[in-house]
């Protein structure tokens, strides 16, 4: 048996096998961020698919933190129905999931929250974007929304959550120095930006209690000039460690990096996967707590490598998983053939046009088949 579907388990959370869905924004929620019946169908179908671990969407803790439409919310109890219903259906199927516990800060929608987007500093680094640089009574209520999120999530019966602090949301913007320029305690020296990522995760532990499972996903670098480093990124998740954190999932880059950002085109070759591996190295070799490796992964026989080599202990993905749902149960049944994922991000579009997310590719395949067309 591959170590791939070895079982294993973060702080006691009992995994049937080392594969993650990574956590994406479906555009599948209601307005007011509740759980549909299509985002229910998604999550089983996950957990039908034998993933080991299904990370949510990307839930926001606060209206004001909200990134896009139809996003799923987390800032209030009664969403919890929902969330459990959510929940319940992994589990009939023998799933984990965990719910992604996430704030936009200055990418926040203001046409969608009707205020101005809360920012570390006024000096952000993004032009033509007015923020509000956050008061300390501010940072103090975005921690204790956190907890708050992480409670509801407990309640709705998810197995673990997840810390979003990559990708240019808030907690990644106070980690960066290319959007922290702050003088205070939270600015300055990466102590100081990760302190609210600490206090979030203290937060966190005093409403969930020391054996449920806190994840976080985080940028190993922002690929901006005077962003976020490596070494930085990796002394932050040192001092995280220290706080009861259980596993670090690995991406980088955010919005304004390029060609580097963290759903990169064009993955044609295994040369080109798992493009953090180096960085999936260096937090291996200084965490004593599971690494989570995202980034660009499409075949097998990378995945196993990596993990057996001691690169990664979990391997993510998302974009495969919009194509194929049942690609970990297919690669299990021993048809390892690479992902059926182009890596063209095609599956964007609909999302930002107000569809729900999906396979572009696969659906007009889906469509030339239903008409007859050869």
């Amino acid at each position: 048996m591959s170590i791939l579907f070895e079982q294993t388990e973060i702080r006691g959370m009992r995994l049937s096998n080392r594969f993650v869905r990574s956590a994406t924004w479906e555009a599948m929620a209601g307005q007011d961020g509740s759980v549909t019946p299509a985002l229910v169908r998604l999550m089983r179908d996950l957990a039908e698919g034998d993933v080991g671990l299904i990370i949510s969407s990307h839930a926001y803790v606060r209206p004001e933190g909200q990134a896009g439409p139809k996003q799923l919310g987390v800032y209030q109890d009664e969403l919890i129905p929902g969330l459990r219903e959510m929940a319940e259906a992994v589990h009939r199927h023998g799933g984990k999931i965990a719910l992604q516990l996430a704030h936009a800060g200055l990418f926040a929608n203001p046409k969608l929250t009707g205020r101005m987007p809360l920012a570390p500093s006024m000096a952000s680094g993004v032009e033509n974007v007015s923020v509000q640089e956050m008061t300390l009574q501010d940072i103090e209520e975005v921690i204790e929304a956190f907890g708050e999120g992480a409670r509801r999530a407990k309640e709705a019966g998810f197995d673990a959550v997840q810390i979003h602090a990559a990708h240019g949301y808030l907690l990644s913007q106070f980690l960066s120095p290319f959007f922290n320029r702050r003088t205070d305690a939270y600015g300055g020296p990466v102590r100081n930006r990760v302190r609210i990522v600490q206090e979030v995760i203290r937060c966190i532990r005093s409403v969930v209690g020391e054996d449920f499972p806190v994840l976080i996903k985080m940028n190993c670098k922002d690929f901006l000039d005077r962003g976020l480093s490596l070494q930085e990124s990796v002394e932050a998740a040192r001092i995280l460690q220290e706080e009861g954190l259980c596993a670090v999932e690995i991406s980088g880059g955010c919005l304004l990096s390029g060609p580097n950002i963290p759903s990169r085109v064009g993955i044609s070759s295994k040369e080109k996967e798992a493009y953090f591996r180096e960085a999936g190295r260096a937090f291996k070799e200084a965490l004593k707590i599971p690494v989570i490796l995202v980034g660009g992964l499409r075949s097998f026989e990378v995945a196993e490598g990596l993990v057996t080599r001691g690169e990664a202990d979990f391997i993510s993905m998302s974009r495969p998983l919009i194509r194929e749902p049942h690609l970990i149960r297919r690669w299990r049944e021993g048809d390892r053939r690479p992902a059926a994922c182009l890596s063209d991000n095609q599956c964007f579009g609909p999302v930002r046009a107000g569809e729900s997310l999906h396979c572009v590719v696969e659906r007009k395949l889906r469509e030339k088949k239903g008409k007859g067309e050869n």
